[in-house]
């Protein structure tokens, strides 16, 4: 059987191309396994994975414990918000008092960026980063390449836009580095003040007009602006980030092709994207959703077996 070249998921950064293959097509198996009438495989029976969010979350982290339950593994959730963290307990201190507890696996959330390459040298169990502050999110940009392989058929050769909130988001810089590993072009589109200074440094190039962004692209990944990490203002003001890139129906029906339109959610219904948009022909966001769980489940599965050896 084929393996994965690492033993955490710290980032798409730390993948090769034939991790990301293997990664899909243990996703294939486990999303016919999630349509069936009966969801679950015994597969992690005598696996103990923990959920560690110091951060809120809705969707990550119910996929992350929906995949963990179909994979029968045993899972225990950890909010820092109810924890000794604020008792002033260091990060290392609380995980290894959790790993104390026969843990096999972490799942880790943290404002803070590189939080889990950090942990990931001082600890003995497989971490899987489900987001650490505005630096990665890799299980994000998996999924979103796996719905992009599902609905066109391939990644390489395509052309995606990544339109939005570049500065602030995790999401972004996964996906670039996930795109472009299996042979996508990849443009961001947003104002000048939310684009990275080092983004054409990684070979994407930015786009400032929405339309000419569309016109271009097979592929659209609309972001939310981050309002919870904006300390100062970037744009005068929503009404006028509204204008110059909120996607609307009337915007898709202005170009002369179809293209895909993704979201990572949250969605700001009406900032970055309309209700019309959102849930219309063009959309394959709830297949997002859907995916999540089965790439979930093929990359914890694909690091429990390095554990079990």
């Amino acid at each position: 059987m084929s393996e994965l070249s690492v033993n955490h998921l710290l980032g798409i950064k730390y993948l090769t191309e034939k991790d990301i293959e293997l990664i899909f097509e243990t996703a294939d198996q486990f999303k016919e396994v999630i349509n069936r009438p009966i969801k679950k495989v015994p597969s992690l029976r005598d696996i103990t994975i923990a959920n560690l969010f110091f951060e809120n979350s809705t969707r990550t982290r119910l996929s992350f414990e929906l995949a963990e339950k179909r994979l029968s593994a045993d899972v225990i959730n950890f909010s820092a918000a109810q924890s000794s963290v604020k008792k002033g307990e260091t990060l290392i201190d609380t995980v290894n008092n959790i790993l104390a507890m026969k843990v096999d696996m972490l799942v880790m959330r943290h404002p803070n960026p590189g939080a889990c390459v950090f942990l990931s040298k001082h600890i003995n169990a497989s971490i899987i980063n489900a987001g650490d502050g505005a630096h990665e999110h890799p299980t994000q940009a998996l999924l979103d390449s796996y719905s992009i392989r599902e609905k066109l058929g391939s990644v390489t050769g395509k052309k995606v836009v990544i339109v939005g909130d570049i500065l602030h988001s995790r999401v972004a810089l996964s996906n670039i580095f996930a795109l472009q590993l299996q042979g996508a072009e990849v443009r961001v589109c947003g104002p000048k003040t939310l684009i990275p200074k080092y983004i054409e440094s990684i070979g994407v190039k930015v786009e400032t007009n929405l339309e000419k962004a569309l016109q271009w692209c097979d592929v659209a990944n609309m972001l939310r602006i981050q309002n919870e990490r904006l300390d100062v203002s970037y744009f005068p003001s929503t009404r006028e980030y509204v204008q110059q890139y909120g996607l609307t129906q009337n915007i898709l029906n202005k170009l002369n092709k179809e293209i895909i339109i993704m979201h990572p959610g949250p969605i700001n219904r009406g900032v970055e994207i309309t209700s019309e948009v959102a849930d219309g022909k063009h959309s394959i966001i709830l297949n997002q959703v859907e995916n999540g769980v089965a790439i979930r489940m093929a990359v914890i599965y694909l690091l429990a077996s390095k554990i079990k050896v």
